[in-house]
């Protein structure tokens, strides 16, 4: 069986996940200051808990946001200095993707609008569709907009709800859709991640990119540099 590395940081959640052949294994950070100090010692304590070693795995899937740029950028700087130092491909998976997933293994549907909080009245938002068959289906992208603007764009018919923290609904709204509540995970974005590692979609380390649908959208060199050599180490 494929192994998997995951991180998920997008969020004031922070998540790593290892997929094997024996289960998966989880850790969860609360709170976005110990999302650079504690990812990679939660990856660390994975690997052991797991028995396997950083170059066990076949590749590092990770959530590329939309989602807080700090959260992403660390994200990206610790898979790209991890997948350099291990010689292993990355594989991106979207935030709010990863959200779909996790509220399908709670609710019987197949039609998802998933919102996260953006900060300063705004909402990151995108619609997907599943099918046993052909698995999800983006119907409308990652997007940046107000909620109500937001929920006017929803295309699908009868779609369900999933949102983040910190996303409050209008009455009307509520009685019109159903609604769950789930954040971006490491588990699902693992999940995500070895469908699309198995149809080859991994990257070369240096194209672990944020999606991010403010103006700054990258690591300064500085930044990528500092984070990279931290992972690079810890993979040592």
């Amino acid at each position: 069986m494929t192994r998997i590395l995951a991180i998920e940081t997008s969020t004031e959640l922070a998540t790593a996940a290892i997929l094997t052949d024996s289960g998966i294994f989880i850790r969860e950070l609360s709170g976005v200051q110990t999302h650079s100090q504690g990812i990679l010692p939660a990856i660390q304590a994975l690997l052991v808990e797991a028995g396997v070693r950083l170059q066990d795995c076949d590749a590092i899937a990770f959530g590329c946001g939309p989602g807080a740029f700090t959260g992403i950028r660390t994200a990206c700087g610790i898979v790209q200095g991890l997948a350099y130092g291990a010689d292993m491909p990355v594989v991106p998976v979207v935030s709010l993707l990863a959200m779909a997933e996790a509220a399908r293994e709670q609710v019987a549907a197949n039609e998802f609008v998933c919102i996260l909080d953006a900060r300063m009245n705004e909402v990151y938002w995108a619609q997907y569709r599943f099918d046993d068959v052909a698995g999800w289906t983006e119907i409308s992208a990652p997007a940046l907009a107000g909620l109500n603007a937001a929920l006017v764009a929803i295309t699908l018919e009868s779609p369900q709800l999933v949102l983040g923290n910190g996303v409050t609904l209008p009455e009307p709204e509520l009685a019109r859709y159903p609604v769950v509540r789930c954040m971006p995970h490491a588990k699902q974005v693992g999940i995500l991640g070895r469908l699309n590692f198995a149809a080859g979609r991994g990257l070369p380390a240096d194209q672990a990119q944020p999606l991010y649908l403010r103006n700054k959208i990258a690591l300064t060199t500085a930044e990528r540099e500092q984070v990279k050599l931290q992972a690079a180490k810890a993979s040592a």
